[in-house]
């Protein structure tokens, strides 16, 4: 449901989710075998992030950010969220991609923001805004890639390359930064029905 206000500039703000259909959808980015026992953070009625439900597991889902333009959740190991909490933070702060991105490495670099020492993996499930139902009923036509944070990582001590050799095969990115990780992204493929 969107809840629009008309003033000089029209905007329009997406009604926070029921905290299970938050969870639900969140949990798509989550590997099967993992979601069960997955910690999965979700907005309140006044669009603070909060935990929905505490899990067993090593995986923390975060629900789409209802104030964003189409679906995406993502998951992440729990040794990632310094790391997440301080983009969230910074994000809140006003800064933007690049700066965040120099600050974080600045904070990793003097000890003052915490990397995970084993690699560690991000999963996103997104969609466009035509294939999500922002009224809870599913998504269609989701797409999920894989991230495996890697800090300080380089093509050379992994073998990797600086771009996909083909669709779907590993490549790293931000190589020699505390940011560094593999990605890999599947080729896009159209799904006939909802999640």
């Amino acid at each position: 449901m969107l809840i629009c206000t008309v003033t000089a500039n029209t905007y329009c703000q997406s009604k926070v989710l029921a905290p299970d259909a938050q969870i639900k959808l969140a949990l798509l980015s989550a590997p099967e075998d993992k979601r069960e026992g997955a910690t999965v953070m979700g907005y309140s009625a006044t669009k603070e992030l909060t935990v929905l439900r505490k899990g067993t597991n090593e995986l923390i889902c975060l629900a789409d950010d209802p104030d964003q333009p189409g679906f995406s959740a993502a998951c992440y190991h729990k040794d990632l969220e310094p790391f997440m909490q301080r983009g969230r933070d910074l994000k809140k702060q006003g800064k933007k991609g690049d700066d965040i991105f120099k600050l974080r490495e600045e904070e990793v670099k003097a000890g003052k923001l915490a990397m995970p020492k084993q690699p560690s993996t991000l999963f996103v499930y997104s969609a466009s805004k035509e294939d999500y139902d922002e009224g809870g009923g599913g998504v269609k036509n989701g797409y999920l890639r894989s991230v495996i944070y890697i800090p300080y990582a380089t093509a050379e001590s992994t073998g990797l390359p600086l771009k996909p050799a083909a669709p779907g095969l590993p490549w790293i990115m931000n190589p020699g930064t505390h940011g560094a990780h593999i990605m890999i992204n599947p080729p896009v493929q159209k799904e006939a029905n909802k999640q």
